[in-house]
């Protein structure tokens, strides 16, 4: 009669290499991709969200600019009221003199003021200017051009006419635009024409690229493209 234990130690023997055989599952390379594309989109809305955000303080900086102008404006006016009213009644010196000191010194805030957006924006054109000089890469066959990713949204809406106007973009590594040139305009001149070529050319600022790529595919270089705008 068969023994039941040398069975069972066989039956063990048996499974222990097939389960050892047993492949491994092979990582999917979908979700490889899958998670690529992710971090890409993460970054093209990253740098969206922060050339509408360049934007929104530009809009800032030039309505700072506007309001100490008209600050300025206002002091001067008081100045000559202050002067006139000195004119006519010397007895209230002092007090006029007072208010005479704080005009100059809220002339000299707006003055101050001024003077600062002006070094914002001379030190801005000097990081554009330093920008613009890096090396730019020709498009060739194996370049891939920069992709716009708003060109619909930034599109403009011109009255009087239509047709097609091609802005020649200069756009860095990081799919920023750093300069804009008419490179085809509408037939014709006149004063539609000319306005239409300006709101291409400060639409073209707006578009955000997804970076042109070298001939690997991977690396990331600076060109100069043209964009189209149709306009209806």
């Amino acid at each position: 009669m068969p023994n039941p234990w040398i069975n069972a130690i066989l039956a063990l023997a048996l499974a222990v290499p097939a389960a050892a055989a047993k492949p491994k599952p092979k990582a999917n390379p979908a979700q490889a991709q899958i998670k690529k594309l992710t971090q890409e989109r993460d970054e093209l809305k990253e740098r969206l969200a922060a050339t509408e955000s360049m934007q929104e303080d530009l809009a800032a900086a030039q309505k700072s600019r506007d309001l100490a102008r008209q600050e300025t404006e206002a002091v001067k006016r008081q100045l000559d009221q202050i002067k006139g009213a000195l004119a006519e009644n010397q007895g209230s010196s002092d007090t006029i003199l007072k208010e005479l000191q704080k005009a100059k010194d809220e002339a000299a805030a707006a003055q101050a003021t001024i003077e600062t957006l002006k070094e914002d924006l001379a030190k801005a054109n000097e990081r554009k200017a330093a920008d613009a000089s890096k090396a730019v890469v020709p498009i060739t066959p194996d370049i891939t051009p920069a992709k716009p990713m708003n060109l619909n949204k930034v599109t403009p809406s011109p009255k009087k006419v239509s047709g097609v106007v091609v802005v020649n973009v200069l756009v860095s590594e990081n799919g920023e635009v750093l300069d804009t040139r008419l490179l085809q305009g509408l037939p014709g001149e006149g004063e539609w024409v000319a306005k239409a070529h300006e709101a291409c050319l400060e639409a073209a600022k707006r578009i955000v690229f997804d970076p042109a790529r070298a001939a690997d595919g991977t690396t990331r270089v600076r060109v100069w493209q043209g964009v189209g705008f149709r306009l209806d």
